[in-house]
């Protein structure tokens, strides 16, 4: 599944869905907000990455394997 398709897959879900999803399995409380931020707010990465004082890549891996996690459950 390419990261492009799992956007798209997590983008036909309520935001409250996600939301519940995110709470509830990504235990790590930085990495929820980051998924809050771009999976319900629609931030992009660039702009997550200077609000949590981070590198671009390292929030996209972030995203990328929340999304991977969460896609399970949803």
């Amino acid at each position: 599944m390419s990261w492009i398709r799992a956007s798209e897959e997590v983008l036909q879900y309520t935001n409250s869905h996600i939301e519940y999803v995110i709470d509830e399995y990504i235990h790590n409380e930085r990495n929820r907000k980051i998924l809050k931020r771009r999976l319900i707010d629609g931030i992009c990465y660039e702009p997550l990455a200077e609000e949590f004082d981070m590198s671009v890549s390292q929030i996209k891996r972030i995203v990328y394997k929340g999304e991977k996690t969460i896609l399970h459950l949803l």
